[in-house]
């Protein structure tokens, strides 16, 4: 786990984060271009490193992952990260709800956010994302079961407490469920439209292999062998 000032940026609170070292002068100076493929094959944590270098405008000091869980996209980090989750045994910095965020305004540069891919199903316990994810409620057939409708009060909050120009980094995986493919990374996008982001690249995570629902073996669709991470960016512009 990277480490963080003890100071939690709460909204009452006055911060002080520690940049890295590769966030001095120097660093940004010589920084060197690196194009970013489109397509990644390799560990989210690896890719999250790049585009913490590809994309903000400046070395991020200040960084929120909404949804730290283990704490897996920082492995060998040493960027000051601020982890919040619901469940204190993932040994967050913050326990809050991502939908109703206790910090101030405008004091993040980047934001990550890596909701439920797939919803529950069934009597499916092992889907139950309740359990899993710390939800407080299950996902209903009135919201169609999936979580698409915790994108609005999130994304309205990450706009609150991003910077002019922060970045916001989504990983979201569309599915099918009741026979019909669900557009979630496409549902995210307008979500976050409508709240004064800018949708500006789009990266494909391969996994090993594709999520597969035994209950469905004969499903006509596709396999999802494959993510998305999305990346937005509070402003008008993209560069």
């Amino acid at each position: 786990m990277p480490s963080f000032p003890p100071d939690n940026a709460l909204k009452e609170s006055q911060l002080t984060f520690v940049p890295s070292e590769d966030s001095s002068q120097e660093a940004r100076t010589n920084y060197t271009y690196r194009p970013l493929p489109s397509v990644w094959e390799g560990e989210d944590a690896s890719l999250l490193e790049q585009m913490l270098s590809f994309y903000p405008r400046t070395q991020p000091e200040r960084i929120l992952d909404a949804t730290v869980g283990g704490w897996r996209f920082w492995r060998n980090s040493s960027r000051p990260v601020l982890g919040m989750d619901m469940k204190l045994r993932n040994r967050p910095n913050v326990v809050g709800d991502n939908t109703n965020m206790p910090f101030r305004s405008a004091i993040f540069d980047v934001v990550i956010y890596d909701p439920p891919h797939v919803p529950n199903q069934g009597k499916d316990n092992l889907k139950d994302f309740t359990s899993r994810f710390g939800l407080g409620v299950r996902s209903t057939k009135e919201n169609g079961y999936s979580f698409s409708y915790t994108y609005p009060p999130f994304l309205r909050e990450a706009h609150e407490i991003l910077r002019p120009e922060g970045i916001l980094l989504c990983k979201v995986t569309d599915y099918v469920h009741d026979h019909r493919y669900q557009w979630a990374h496409i549902d995210l996008i307008k979500s976050a439209e409508s709240f004064g982001f800018i949708a500006c690249d789009c990266i494909i995570k391969v996994r090993k292999g594709p999520i597969v629902d035994p209950k469905w073996k004969t499903a006509h669709h596709s396999r999802r062998r494959h993510s998305y991470w999305l990346v937005f960016r509070k402003s008008d512009e993209c560069e």
